[in-house]
């Protein structure tokens, strides 16, 4: 038996990476870079921050454009809030409810909107019809309990909810005001009118 100074302790090499997993850490990386620096981020601090060689990048990505394509865009897929969404209670008050989605959807917008600013995209977010289609369709089936106490349809709620939290996570426009998830809850669900004191 070798005494123990000569004994070589080995430690079983990482399994390397798929192509899938490497461009997975390398878009969470980008992610945070991008909401700090814009597109004015580098391969190089990309590199440095995932941990890889540069070369690395172009190898999974081709070129920064199109990983910083695929990092907005994996930024931007609706999948989470769906699945936050679906995740809500069903046993909860109304006003819980409510409250809950406009809190998630206010959170939604508000990072949208600030990796748009931080890419320097213009205008709206893209459209995606199927996805407001099927966030309608979540709020719907979450309130359809509460039919009777609604004055609309409950998918119709949910376009409710989605333009007051859109409008109120605008910088500039609303964002500002600080109204709070409740303030909007109680303005979806009671409006400006005291019905006692109204003719």
């Amino acid at each position: 038996m070798l005494p123990s100074e000569f004994v070589v302790v080995t430690t079983p090499r990482a399994k390397p990476m798929s192509l899938e997993q490497r461009q997975d850490q390398i878009i969470a990386v980008t992610t945070g870079l991008l909401l700090e620096h814009g597109r004015d981020v580098t391969s190089k601090e990309i590199a440095e921050a995932a941990g890889i060689a540069e070369g690395t990048i172009f190898r999974a990505f081709g070129d920064k454009d199109s990983l910083i394509d695929a990092a907005v865009e994996r930024y931007l897929d609706p999948l989470p809030l769906r699945t936050a969404l679906r995740s809500i209670d069903p046993e909860l008050p109304l006003e819980d409810k409510i409250e809950t989605i406009v809190t998630l959807m206010l959170d939604r917008f508000r990072s949208v909107i600030r990796m748009m600013v931080a890419v320097g995209r213009q205008g709206p977010p893209p459209k995606q019809e199927e996805s407001r289609h099927e966030f309608a369709l979540i709020i719907g089936e979450l309130l359809a309990g509460h039919r009777q106490q609604l004055t609309i349809a409950p998918e119709r709620v949910a376009h409710y909810v989605r333009l007051v939290a859109f409008s109120s996570a605008i910088p500039g426009f609303a964002q500002d005001m600080g109204f709070t998830a409740g303030e909007l809850t109680d303005l979806i669900l009671h409006g400006i009118v005291d019905r006692k004191q109204a003719p």
